[in-house]
């Protein structure tokens, strides 16, 4: 992997005249029109980055952004990967492990997630607080690489409070309610049975999803501070579950990406 990675590496900076990026932004299912507010200094697609997966998924794009947010330099991942799509943990965040070797001092990563919390609303934010990680396997196993990280990293404190404190200092600035809650991770590609909803509840989990965790996991494996945010596109609720269609998601998180959007502009130009 460490071949690999300075492959890659060697790569990007042939590519974008050394551009080196602060943060890392990930864009999650319907959420990559971020990418509309960036000054984009140089594209690249996936299939032609070496070593890099291809997002298969509708809605993900695929890009590698690299541009100006709020007058810093972020690199922005169009479209992530998902263990359900047959890739190995190790290749699912393998542009994560990349992006800190290009330079990003911060990550930022977005979601979309069915709701379990009964206070929220399909629209809502939900900042991630801490989170559950129910993936059949995750990135650390297997050899360690000491150059990238300990053996046995501490995840007591997973994400940012002092990111997560300027967040909803910001939505309440900007006048809209932000949610806090525990994320949980599941493998997918399925949405769960009307039984797990409530084992996930049980559990203490405020919203699901099929990402996000392993990105996690491996930026502070190498000690990067993580913010990460999820739109809550489906509510899973008792009193509010109903049959979801991608379309259904892809519609809901397009109307709640102009706050994400905001959120995370917002976020950026404060650091």
């Amino acid at each position: 992997m460490i071949e690999q990675l300075k492959e890659t590496t060697a790569f990007l900076k042939q590519h974008t005249a050394d551009f080196v990026p602060e943060f890392g932004i990930i864009l999650g299912t319907g959420l990559g029109d971020l990418v509309n507010e960036l000054e984009v200094q140089f594209t690249l697609s996936y299939d032609t980055i070496p070593n890099f997966p291809i997002a298969t998924v509708e809605s993900h794009n695929g890009r590698l952004i690299f541009g100006m947010l709020a007058d810093r330099k972020v690199v922005v991942m169009q479209g992530r990967f998902h263990y359900y799509e047959g890739y190995t943990m190790e290749q699912v965040v393998f542009p994560v492990r990349v992006m800190e070797r290009i330079g990003i001092k911060k990550l930022f990563v977005s979601n979309a997630a069915g709701g379990l919390n009964p206070r929220f609303n399909t629209g809502d934010l939900m900042v991630l607080t801490d989170h559950i990680n129910l993936q059949p396997s995750n990135p650390l196993i297997g050899k360690n690489y000491d150059e990238l990280g300990p053996r046995f990293p501490d995840m007591s404190e997973v994400y940012d409070e002092t990111l997560v404190r300027q967040a909803m200092v910001i939505a309440e600035d900007e006048g809209f309610e932000l949610q806090e809650g525990v994320y949980v991770s599941v493998p997918g590609p399925m949405l769960e049975t009307k039984a797990e909803y409530r084992y996930l509840t049980i559990i203490g989990a405020d919203a699901v999803g099929m990402s996000t965790v392993p990105e996690v996991i491996v930026a502070r494996h190498m000690e990067l501070p993580v913010f990460a945010v999820s739109v809550i596109t489906d509510m899973c609720t008792p009193d509010k579950i109903k049959k979801v269609l991608l379309a259904d998601i892809l519609d809901a998180a397009a109307q709640a990406e102009p706050k994400m959007a905001l959120l995370i502009r917002e976020l950026i130009r404060r650091q």
